[in-house]
C-alpha cells in the first residue's frame, strides 16, 4: 500500500484528491438524510497473476443504477464513465491488495429530502482489511435482533441507500452492546431477512438454503454468485422464507456480502453451530472466482491493470 488510508487519493466530481482535500457540503442532502445510493465493490490482488480484478463489476452498475431509478435520482454517468473513474482512482493509489471500493453517487447542493439533484460521484477505496471489524472475522457470534429490517412499505431493501443503514446500525449496535459480533434481522413477517450489509445462508441436510428476496432481503451479488456456485457444484439451492426456531437446528450458517466475502456463523444466541465442509468449499470457490483462477466465472471479473 503506497498511501495510508488517512493519505489516500479519491475521486470527487471529476477529480481525484487527497482525501483530506475532497469537500462535501454540510447542508447537502446527502449529508443531512443520507440521500445517496451507493455500491461497495470488491477487487482481488492475484499474486501470481500480478493483477487486480474487480468482482462482477458490471452487476454492481446494474444495481447502481435500479438503485437510483427506486429512489428517483438520475445518474448522470455512463458506465464506461463510472468504470473509467473506478479504475482511474485505483490506479492513482497504486494498489496491489485486496479492495474494498465505495461508489456513490448523492445528492448535492442545499436542497432537502425531497430534492432530485444536483447528483455528484465520489469513489473511495479501502484495503479490506481496514474495514468493520466483524468483516474481518473467521467466525462470527450472532443474534437475533429486537430490531425489525425495513420491508417494501417503508424503506425498501431493494435500495443500496445510506439512509436504509441506519436500521443496519440499530441492529448492529445492539449485537455489540450484548457481547455479539453482529445480529439476524427478522422481517415483518416474523422470518428470517438478512444481518446487518449481509445475506443468510444455512445448511440443513446437505441442502443450501436461503430467505427468500420477498422476505426484506437486499438484491445482493454475493447472494447470487454464492447460489450460482453452490449448484455448479452439485449442491440444491432453495430459496424460501425460515422460521426463527429453524436457526437453532441448522447444520452450518454463514454471512456473506461484498465486504463479508463468506463468514461462517459459530453461535445464534446461545445455539453453538460449527463451521462444515459446505461453508468451506462454497468460500474456496467463492475465491476461486473473484481471484480469476477459475475459466467457469472468467467473465465475473475485470483486470485493473
Amino acid at each position: 500500500m503506497k498511501y495510508d488510508v488517512s493519505e489516500r487519493l479519491i475521486w470527487l466530481k471529476g477529480e481525484i484528491l487527497h482525501v483530506n482535500d475532497a469537500k462535501i457540503n454540510v447542508l447537502a442532502p446527502t449529508s443531512q438524510f443520507g440521500l445517496n445510493v451507493f455500491e461497495g465493490i470488491p477487487c482481488y490482488w492475484n499474486d501470481d497473476a500480478k493483477q487486480l480484478y474487480a468482482f462482477r463489476l458490471e452487476d454492481h452498475y446494474n444495481r447502481l443504477y435500479r438503485s437510483a431509478g427506486l429512489l428517483q435520482i438520475d445518474c448522470p454517468y455512463s458506465k464506461e464513465e463510472l468504470k473509467k473513474a473506478f479504475i482511474d482512482t485505483i490506479k492513482a493509489n497504486e494498489y496491489d491488495e485486496n479492495l474494498s471500493v465505495r461508489q456513490t453517487l448523492f445528492v448535492d447542493g442545499f436542497g432537502s429530502w425531497g430534492s432530485e439533484g444536483p447528483v455528484e460521484m465520489f469513489i473511495a477505496p479501502i484495503p479490506r482489511g481496514r474495514t468493520s471489524a466483524e468483516y474481518n472475522k473467521k467466525g462470527l457470534r450472532v443474534c437475533v435482533s429486537t430490531w425489525t429490517r425495513i420491508n417494501e412499505n417503508d424503506m425498501s431493501p431493494r435500495i443500496k441507500c445510506g439512509a436504509n443503514y441506519i436500521n443496519s446500525r440499530n441492529g448492529q449496535r445492539e449485537a455489540l452492546k450484548k457481547g455479539f459480533d453482529t445480529c439476524l434481522f427478522l422481517n415483518v413477517k416474523g422470518t428470517v431477512s438478512e444481518g446487518p450489509g449481509s445475506c443468510f445462508f444455512m445448511v440443513k441436510d446437505g441442502k443450501v438454503i436461503t430467505p427468500l428476496l420477498s422476505d426484506s432481503v437486499l438484491e445482493s451479488i454475493t447472494r447470487d454468485t454464492i447460489m450460482i456456485i453452490a449448484k455448479d457444484l452439485g449442491y440444491e439451492v432453495e430459496e424460501r422464507s425460515i422460521a426463527p426456531d429453524e436457526l437453532y437446528t441448522a447444520d452450518e450458517a454463514f454471512l456473506c456480502g461484498s465486504a463479508m466475502e463468506l463468514t461462517p456463523i459459530l453461535l445464534i444466541d446461545d445455539y453453538a453451530l460449527q463451521e462444515g465442509e459446505i461453508t468451506k468449499k462454497l468460500h474456496a470457490a467463492y475465491l476461486d472466482a473473484a481471484l480469476g483462477r477459475s475459466e467457469r466465472y472468467k467473465d465475473w471479473v475485470t483486470a485493473i491493470y
